[in-house]
């Protein structure tokens, strides 16, 4: 192993069988473009099936990749502007510097992050600090790994209350074909989760999660098979008996299709399932 992932990224391929290809109760449409300067555009606009709220993105990206300079700018539907400035490896080899900033003109809340992050062999660190109207908080996060096996800790320290408020580990050991994944958060929040390609169509995920003081379990088991190199097919359920079937396809290059249902088996002819359709345009 060379480079060990941040630690939010720990246990990524198991959230990703869980997460990715569904969209519940969704009309989703994401549109990406990008120029031949290296412009990049990416547009997202989505409907709630159940509230009919619309929410809606923009975000532009500029990269100078010979001065390992990211310009980004962000626009939402809530009226929330954002810009990004990113410098990575010239400083030092593998630090990366990050100044993100946030404003809503229609209520004047302001809010600020300066990161940092630094990855070598075997470590990966990073140190945040966000001001906001609710003060500073310092988040700080390492990862190291040595042959497969990972070890992580997060944390966060809010000045205003002079203490720390979240205190996180995870160990865990990662091949090529399988990865274990396991974290305590604040001492009361346990969780687990097991993934593992079985071939190059079928991968598996399974997880597991409960809190001190309470004695049910919840967990969940998932897969994903890739039918073909255009469409794969993907489901889930969990011990509250919610099934997640999703299938994607890709129409033709750059061209993208999400179908998704998510359905109460413990009350199948009851109705109340929910349905998710996305559309992605790449070019």
């Amino acid at each position: 192993m060379a480079v060990p992932p941040t630690y939010v990224d720990l246990g990524k391929s198991a959230k990703d069988i869980f997460t990715k290809g569904y969209g519940f109760g969704l009309i989703k449409l994401d549109l990406k473009t990008k120029s031949e300067n290296g412009l990049e555009f990416t547009s997202t606009g989505s409907a709630n099936t159940e509230t009919s709220k619309v929410a809606g993105s923009l975000e532009t990206k500029y990269k100078w990749a010979e001065h390992g300079l990211t310009l980004t700018e962000k626009w939402n539907t809530d009226n929330t502007l954002g810009t990004e400035i990113t410098v990575e490896d010239q400083v030092a080899k593998g630090l990366k510097l990050t100044f993100d900033s946030s404003f809503s003109p229609n209520t004047g809340k302001k809010g600020g992050k300066f990161k940092t992050a630094y990855k070598c062999d075997h470590i990966n660190i990073g140190c945040d600090v966000n001001y906001d109207i609710n003060g500073t908080a310092i988040h700080g996060a390492a990862v190291v790994g040595y042959e497969g096996w990972l070890a992580g800790y997060q944390m966060t320290f809010e000045a205003g209350r002079n203490r720390i408020t979240q205190s996180n580990f995870a160990v865990g050991y990662k091949t090529d074909e399988f990865q274990l994944h396991t974290n305590v958060n604040d001492g009361t929040e346990f969780g687990g989760s097991i993934y593992q390609k079985v071939n190059d169509k079928l991968e598996t995920a399974v997880n597991l999660a409960w809190t001190a003081g309470n004695s049910n379990t919840r967990f969940g088991i998932a897969a994903k098979y890739q039918i073909d190199p255009d469409a794969s097919f993907s489901a889930k359920v969990n011990n509250s008996s919610l099934v997640g079937l999703g299938y994607t396809q890709t129409l033709k290059p750059g061209i993208k299709l999400t179908l998704s249902a998510l359905l109460d088996g413990k009350n199948i002819n009851a109705g109340g399932h929910k349905l998710g359709l996305g559309l992605e345009f790449q070019a």
